[in-house]
């Protein structure tokens, strides 16, 4: 693989920004039409007009001046005291807004290359990668260019991200790679240890240093994800999750139905997906399923009635829908000479997609509906990575609409706070009540939600003090453009006490319940967050006292 494969948007972002900082890509004359069209931006010109209006000169080579330039240039300008900080010029200067939309900025990291418990016919096997990856997947690409180095791929993406104008206070850690619960756990312990580092722009001797450190740092965790399998889920494994800081749980459940398990030679069984759900849940994680149509020895019939299945028990807190692409190297692809296999059309898959959709309830997310592997990958059957758009011109077409998070997030709308109405969706899901308390505007778009567990008499006994006899916040969410801590922006949802209103209901239903104290998964980022809230730190989560 050459150089030129592998550079990717983080190292060019820093190049340039490398480059205009100090001053060998921008002239006087680039300076003076950069500062031209940001004033023109704050006079109330669109930022394509101003940059329209404020070519380059042909010394320099002409063309326009980009969003990027206009960035480091307005950053510059408020260091200089040449103009002042305005949250709305930022707002629009910004790229790839949707990045930061759902209210916290991510970041994905992978592990690296190591062997997998499991032996499925419809995984992909490259050396060079973990396993069910590919080397010219956008986020394995940038892993790849970092020789899968914890701290540089961190530390990289957050420079890139400030870069185009997005805040890196408030970062998730979305951990992928194959199985984590099958890696050394020294290596895990290691691996989170050295993103804290790029966190916290400073290193520390032990994994715990490094986490009180991170409950203040200019880039705090708020959120940590690993992905796994469902038979590695233990009593014994959430505990050690706990003392890593894992907050939400991302399992490979593909299927609801033994039979297809089984001929995809997956390794565990619809059973041990539900209980490792149930414990998962008992232990406070969110909860991510993966969920893939159109395997071996399914049809479009059968993942129908599957995926209705996914709300009798487990009932996710999100979704990944990874419909299944017929790759070569695969123990898949000779099923397929052998005329054993057949992949959906392109038509049959955003048909089955329109029929489930509308199903699914409004306390889930879906996060994706086909997975980014390059089409130059895929053998036969459906080759657009732009399902999502399909699908929704589809149901438009029939009148058809998604209830689920993701389609009802209120996004970059400005929210009124005195039109909000709190609503409380309450369902029954594997040995626990769940609670999910929202702010709905008018338009029925999610402002902010809740998740509140009641655990019953029969959920598993994790042996944990913290939660003995205790209500669980799961999480809590406030969406919108990401904010700065300590920040406001008018008309956003973010920071005007949304979460604390909702946590304040939780706690009231909680005592009502009959619960005496309730305890949160608190991010090692959101401690002191919840400390503010009457929350103490236990021995793995953050405990309220109710009766006081």
């Amino acid at each position: 693989m050459n150089e030129k494969f592998v550079q990717n948007e983080d190292e060019k972002i820093q190049a340039q920004t490398k480059a205009w900082m100090n001053n060998r890509k921008y002239t006087p004359r680039k300076l003076e039409k950069a500062k031209r069209a940001l004033i023109d931006v704050q006079n109330g010109m669109s930022v394509f007009d101003a940059i329209k209006k404020n070519p380059l000169d042909k010394q320099d080579g002409g063309g326009y001046i980009s969003k990027h330039m206009l960035i480091v240039v307005y950053r510059e300008m408020i260091k200089n005291g040449e103009t002042k900080e305005d949250r709305a010029i930022m707002a629009k200067l910004r790229m790839k807004p949707m990045r930061t939309l759902s209210g916290v900025t991510v970041v994905t990291v992978l592990t690296k290359p190591y062997p997998c418990p499991g032996n499925c016919i419809f995984c992909p096997t490259d050396v060079k990668m973990p396993k069910s990856y590919l080397p010219d997947e956008p986020g394995a690409m940038r892993a790849l260019h970092h020789k899968f180095d914890p701290y540089t791929q961190v530390a990289a993406r957050i420079e890139a991200l400030k870069a185009v104008g997005h805040p890196t206070d408030k970062i998730e850690l979305l951990i992928l790679g194959g199985t984590w619960s099958f890696y050394k756990k020294d290596y895990q312990e290691w691996f989170i240890k050295e993103c804290y580092r790029a966190l916290n722009e400073k290193d520390f001797d032990t994994l715990a240093e490094a986490q009180v450190y991170n409950e203040t740092s200019k880039h705090r965790n708020v959120g940590l994800v690993i992905e796994t399998r469902p038979d590695h889920i233990t009593i014994q494994e959430v505990a050690w999750l706990r003392y890593l800081g894992v907050t939400k749980v991302q399992m490979g459940a593909q299927s609801m139905d033994d039979h297809v398990l089984e001929c995809n030679r997956r390794g565990h069984t619809v059973q041990e997906t539900v209980d490792a759900v149930r414990i998962l849940r008992a232990a406070g994680f969110k909860i991510v399923l993966h969920w893939m149509p159109n395997l071996y020895g399914s049809d479009l019939q059968r993942d129908i009635k599957d995926f209705a299945r996914l709300w009798e028990d487990v009932c996710p807190d999100e979704l990944k829908i990874y419909p299944n692409q017929l790759l070569k190297n695969t123990d898949l692809y000779p099923l397929w000479e052998k005329g054993l296999y057949k992949p959906y059309t392109t038509e049959e898959l955003v048909e089955l997609l329109a029929t489930i959709k509308p199903t699914i309830p409004r306390y889930c997310r879906v996060n994706r509906v086909i997975r980014d592997i390059p089409s130059t990958h895929v053998v036969e059957g459906n080759m657009r990575t732009s399902l999502r758009m399909d699908l929704k011109k589809v149901m438009e077409s029939r009148g058809q609409h998604c209830d689920c998070i993701r389609c009802r997030e209120v996004k970059g709308k400005k929210v009124n706070p005195e039109t909000l109405q709190i609503n409380d969706l309450t369902y029954q899901a594997g040995f626990a009540e769940e609670h999910f308390l929202s702010f709905v505007t008018p338009d029925d778009k999610l402002a902010g939600f809740l998740r509140l567990s009641f655990p019953k008499a029969d959920s598993p006994d994790l042996e944990i003090e913290d939660l003995n006899q205790a209500a669980i916040i799961r999480e809590v969410h406030i969406y919108g453009q990401s904010i700065e801590v300590g920040k406001e922006k008018t008309g956003a949802a973010q920071h005007i006490g949304l979460g604390t209103q909702l946590i304040e209901h939780a706690c009231q239903l909680a005592q009502q319940a009959g619960y005496p104290k309730i305890a949160v998964i608190a991010a090692i980022g959101t401690r002191k967050y919840y400390a503010g809230r009457k929350f103490i730190i236990g021995s793995h989560y953050m405990v309220r006292e109710l009766n006081n």
